[in-house]
């Protein structure tokens, strides 16, 4: 004979039963020629099912194996193709058919109550807002139950009913006669879209859906200390789901807005305050307003804070203010707020001024300059870089 069965399945030749039965059903599947649909998918198909039919039989195996002709046997004479396709022995063809796509298994009705879909919407704050909490009022664009039905989905208190086309399966099997036998498919009912139950009165508001769109506003608690990028997680106020189900989650996704005196790096506060030149060569005693200062009528610690400027004080001189930063989201305590000079150089001068100038530099023997260069690192430059928002 010159078709070798082993291989038309790619089993050894000492193969078990249970690996022709795996083999058969794995090629039945790929060749078959409602799938393949190719020309030689029903000659395949064919061929498959006698390699089959032969070797699965312990009799017409020995046979086959020992160079004999299994069809001796009767073969596949008066039986349609091997092990019945369609009937009781061997492998039915809606099994092949339930394999190929998935199973067929029941799934029932689908339920017109499901759980709503989470929701996410965005806070735009003011630093003093991030930094010392407040309580919010957010818009929310969502749906929600419907005030008419009250869920339900069917008008003046009427409830759904069985469907007449599936009988409250929610799905319906078509028959398609084949030349292997009967192919079964199942797919959701068209009549209740898979839920086993028809409306036949909707509720005029939310047209059997059980809810509505609407606007609803949520007053949200931000807490002391957050961030941008950091989200507020509300349970069950996203979205009513269908029939009225569960609503699903609600999240704040919260913006910071910048501060036009204030830079914010983690729990401390950055801030650049300028003096007079003279005023640095001196010393002094400056007020600055903290960020409390922005929230007046709350107590929230010092509106503001004195500082005192040591005699000789240079541009991109920092000091830092203890507890007046932002307060920390956990662990408690505040940050603190980083103050930093820069000396201002007069530019309007009367002739006065620049005499008096004149003998400060004779008297200091700074009349002719020799200038002084800076080595690298983190100095005056890079400290006033970062007052101003830039980078090294």
């Amino acid at each position: 004979m010159s078709t070798d069965y082993y291989e038309v399945l790619g089993v050894p030749r000492d193969a078990t039963e249970d690996q022709i039965k795996k083999a058969y059903r794995k090629l039945a599947m790929k060749v078959h020629p409602d799938v393949a649909q190719t020309e030689d998918a029903n000659e395949k198909f064919k061929q498959i099912n006698e390699a089959y039919e032969t070797l699965k039989d312990p009799r017409k195996r020995d046979i086959y194996d020992r160079g004999g002709d299994p069809s001796s046997m009767g073969g596949f004479g008066g039986q349609g193709f091997p092990g019945g396709f369609g009937g009781s022995a061997g492998f039915d063809f809606t099994n092949l058919v339930d394999a190929m796509f998935g199973g067929q298994a029941t799934r029932g009705p689908r339920s017109r109550v499901r759980r709503g879909q989470d929701a996410l919407v965005r806070l735009q704050l003011d630093l003093a807002e991030a930094a010392f909490g407040i309580t919010k009022p957010v818009r929310v664009d969502t749906a929600v139950l419907c005030p008419v039905c009250s869920g339900k989905g069917a008008a003046d208190g009427g409830e759904p009913t069985r469907c007449p086309t599936c009988h409250g399966q929610g799905e319906v099997t078509a028959v398609q006669r084949s030349f292997l036998g009967d192919i079964r498919t199942t797919q959701p009912c068209p009549g209740c879209r898979g839920y086993g139950t028809i409306i036949p009165n909707p509720c005029h508001e939310c047209a059997g859906e059980g809810r509505v769109r609407a606007q609803r506003t949520i007053n949200v608690k931000i807490p002391a200390g957050v961030a941008t990028g950091n989200r507020i997680h509300l349970a069950n106020h996203g979205e009513v789901g269908p029939g009225g189900g569960p609503a699903g989650d609600l999240f704040v996704e919260l913006a910071v807005r910048n501060h036009d005196v204030f830079r914010r790096e983690g729990d401390d506060l950055e801030m650049v305050v300028r003096i007079p030149m003279t005023a640095a060569a001196l010393g002094t005693t400056v007020t600055v307003q903290t960020l409390a200062a922005d929230r007046p009528d709350d107590d929230l610690g010092e509106p503001e804070v004195e500082l005192e400027v040591p005699a000789g004080t240079q541009s991109g001189a920092r000091v830092a203010v203890p507890g007046q930063g932002v307060p920390r989201l956990r662990g408690g305590g505040r940050g603190d707020l980083g103050v930093t000079f820069l000396v201002q150089t007069p530019t309007r001068l009367d002739e006065e001024q620049r005499e008096l100038l004149r003998r400060l530099a004779e008297l200091r023997d700074e009349a002719t300059v020799q200038p002084t260069v800076q080595k690298t690192g983190k100095g005056v430059f890079s400290r006033l870089r970062e007052a101003f928002g830039g980078h090294d």
